[in-house]
């Protein structure tokens, strides 16, 4: 059997009892990192007795087949260095080569960094999606939110501190300044804090320099029956007041919750 369990985030006092007694009885582990987990488990007073695998993103794919080889067998823990695995963490190509071997997969549920945000964030909850860490360079990251635009979803990213900004920035231009959104930073730990606001008003708290894994939570845009077609004369009217085309898209696509890639081809088209 496969056991993927989860681990704290930042408190040890989420640990849950399965995750312990898991821990303390397993003989074999897949960890992200064995010194991680060989300082989690002396935290948690847990003596290891397994034999421990590294698990990690630049060696999952080559090590997947000798894990569920010895699932085959035996059980085998695996861990991530914080949170449930698999989630913007190692462990998906082994649970797929474990699935195709045949071998029986349970989880220990425990803490997500992912549902934590979104609960405090006081945006909708009733439907959303987990779009990972934000692309590092710019137009990547544009790119991204741009295909992104016409979500209604609530969408959650992972970002570091130190590309908050940027990621906020990127998102203002694409999203529009006035969307709703917040970011947590240092979940169930001491200083652990949710900023809400605009995403304008967020960049300004970004400039503050704030510390810790951050988890970016975006208010999804408001659904629209309106055919984009229909806004390309509106995009036309403001490029004829002077706007350069590429704001006036950017101003009727924010408005209307719409493709701004779309429509400014659209509008393009309608001026040849």
């Amino acid at each position: 059997m496969l056991i993927i369990a989860a681990t704290p985030i930042g408190n040890l006092g989420d640990a849950s009892t399965r995750l312990v007694e898991h821990l303390s009885t397993a003989e074999h582990i897949a960890a992200e990192d064995t010194r991680s987990l060989t300082k989690l488990a002396g935290l948690l007073g847990v003596k290891l007795k397994a034999k421990l695998y590294s698990l990690h993103e630049h060696n999952e794919l080559e090590r997947a087949d000798q894990i569920v080889a010895i699932a085959l067998e035996s059980d085998v823990l695996l861990v991530s260095d914080a949170g449930m695995p698999t989630v913007s963490d190692p462990g998906f190509a082994l649970v797929r080569a474990a699935v195709a071997a045949g071998v029986e997969i349970t989880v220990v549920p425990g803490p997500s960094a992912v549902l934590a945000a979104l609960a405090v964030s006081g945006l909708a909850t009733d439907r959303f999606t987990f779009e990972g860490f934000a692309p590092r360079k710019d137009a990547e990251r544009l790119s991204v939110f741009e295909a992104l635009v016409g979500e209604t979803r609530t969408m959650v990213f992972f970002e570091s501190p130190h590309r908050i900004g940027d990621t906020l920035a990127a998102a203002a231009q694409v999203f529009g300044p006035d969307r709703q959104a917040t970011v947590s930073r240092e979940l169930t730990k001491k200083f652990e804090h949710t900023e809400r606001g605009t995403l304008a008003e967020l960049i300004e708290w970004a400039k503050t320099d704030p510390k810790g894994e951050m988890v970016f939570v975006l208010a999804g845009a408001v659904k629209t029956n309106k055919d984009v077609s229909t806004l390309v004369a509106d995009v036309l009217k403001l490029e004829a007041s002077g706007l350069r085309m590429k704001e006036a898209v950017a101003e009727i696509a924010e408005l209307n919750g719409v493709s701004k890639s779309v429509l400014y081809q659209m509008s393009l088209d309608a001026k040849k």
